[in-house]
């Protein structure tokens, strides 16, 4: 059986000076009433006593051990609520950042849709001037048929035209060669000397095969030598005439074994042209039509 000591000493330090009290008062007031039998049975009634207050001590101590895990278990529990809590201000403040993010996407959203609808009406104006534009080509396409038609007939015209000029150039040039002809040896004798014993129309065949048709050709003698006289007869003479009747001259030079006279008879011939002209070809005559008298 443990002494009351030892049971008191059991029991936390907060328990035992009240239990050493209790103990105490107990002794005394047994001392007076309880015979010694009586005090055996109380005694073991309160070691039993004392083994339950022990146990619930235990009890107690068991309870404290568990309250303090429980603090801790609360405390854990505290912390993990104030990160949750942080957390959710955190996300908070991204649901609000969001919100501002989607208020501006709204709003871009509005401004794309205004401007898709007035590119929706630019669009249609396109399409409208488009099919204005389609409608003025095919206006324009029958104004050109109608206009091909006009000029097939203008070119053909201008075609019979020209045939009928070259016709009438021909005449002219023909009338003119065959004055210069009839006129240029009393010309050439009256101004040169130049007996000419030929005067014609005459084609020069070279060696190669080639040829050249001289409209005005003469052979003569001048000074007791035999001489050539080469001529064009032309309405008006130009730079394309002239270049034709110099590269003439130069390929019958290498030919004619004498001295070539070339002579140009033509309506017309403007001063500065004519300075030119004799200046380019060396020895040149120039007579007008009015001068094949």
């Amino acid at each position: 059986m443990h002494k009351y000591s030892d049971i008191i000493e059991s029991f936390p330090e907060e328990f035992q000076l009240p239990m050493l009290k209790l103990l105490d008062r107990l002794r005394e007031e047994t001392l007076d009433i309880v015979q010694k039998s009586d005090f055996e049975a109380l005694r073991a009634a309160f070691s039993s006593l004392a083994e339950k207050v022990l146990e619930l001590a235990e009890a107690q101590r068991r309870s404290e051990v568990r309250l303090e895990r429980l603090e801790a278990a609360v405390e854990k529990l505290v912390e993990a609520q104030l990160r949750i809590e942080e957390r959710l201000e955190r996300l908070e403040g991204v649901v609000e950042e969001l919100a501002e993010a989607q208020k501006r996407t709204e709003a871009r959203i509005e401004e794309l849709a205004e401007a898709q609808k007035r590119t929706e009406a630019r669009i249609e104006e396109l399409a409208e001037a488009q099919k204005r534009t389609e409608a003025r080509i095919e206006e324009l396409a029958e104004a050109q048929q109608k206009t091909e038609k006009i000029l097939q007939g203008v070119l053909l015209e201008q075609k019979r035209f020209r045939k009928e000029l070259g016709g009438i150039s021909n005449t002219v040039g023909y009338t003119l060669e065959n004055e210069a002809i009839k006129h240029l040896p009393g010309i050439l004798q009256r101004d040169l000397g130049l007996k000419i014993n030929v005067m014609d129309r005459r084609f020069i065949e070279y060696p190669d095969g080639k040829y050249d048709e001289i409209n005005i050709y003469g052979e003569g003698v001048l000074d007791g030598e035999e001489v050539y006289v080469i001529g064009e007869s032309k309405v008006q003479i130009g730079k394309r005439n002239l270049n034709a009747f110099e590269r003439l001259l130069k390929r019958l030079s290498g030919y004619l074994r004498g001295r070539i006279i070339p002579v140009l008879v033509t309506h017309s011939v403007h001063p500065e042209v004519e300075r030119f002209v004799k200046k380019k070809i060396e020895g040149l005559l120039i007579y007008k039509s009015f001068q094949l008298v």
